[in-house]
């Protein structure tokens, strides 16, 4: 999945710059992105309605449904400010680079939109990094910090392209935790990232 999205990334770079997308694309840039990020937020919400049993099987893991991301939002987003202040960044901007929980297909986007292409990139790169080293670390994490930890490095992507990582190295019992944990930090991310910019 990720070569797939870096390749898209450099292939829409190599449009752009070589004069190779027609004007009118150019010119309806702002609705294309606004209609694509609105069908992938669409997406995931037909894919938590379509199944049924969740909802009973939250209420049996009981308040660590809510904890864990809530966790996982706050390290991630104090993490990222203090990162951001030893380069010098300011604390708002480096926030909402943090607030996109590793959800770099819409997280770049939104900060492009809202504040800058520059912001936009470096929140693209830094989310796509965290995916990365997710996929990387999570066996690690699980092994010396225990199930829940190997949950918080994949942020957002706890539900779909991490899941399987966490559920081979922690367990199939955290396979819920992690989807509902990916799911509130999706939620979060468009709700958070304009407030912290």
């Amino acid at each position: 999945m990720t070569i797939i999205i870096l390749t898209a990334l450099a292939l829409g770079i190599l449009f752009g710059a070589g004069g190779l997308i027609p004007a009118f694309v150019l010119e309806n840039i702002d609705f294309l992105i606004t209609f694509t990020l609105s069908l992938l937020v669409a997406s995931i919400g037909l894919e938590f309605g379509g199944n049924r049993r969740v909802l009973s099987q939250i209420r049996s893991l009981g308040y660590q449904v809510i904890l864990l991301p809530l966790a996982v939002a706050g390290g991630s987003i104090a993490g990222s400010i203090l990162l951001g202040f030893f380069l010098g960044a300011p604390a708002g901007e480096s926030a909402a680079i943090g607030a996109g929980f590793g959800w770099y297909s819409f997280s770049g986007v939104m900060l492009t939109k809202l504040h800058s292409i520059e912001l936009g990139t470096l929140a693209f790169l830094t989310n796509v990094s965290r995916e990365v080293l997710s996929i990387l670390l999570i066996p690690t994490v699980a092994r010396y910090g225990g199930p829940h930890a190997a949950v918080a490095p994949g942020g957002a992507t706890t539900m779909d392209v991490t899941l399987p990582i966490i559920v081979r190295a922690a367990g199939p019992d955290m396979a819920l935790m992690a989807f509902i944990n990916g799911l509130v930090l999706t939620i979060l991310v468009p709700i958070l990232i304009p407030l912290l910019v």
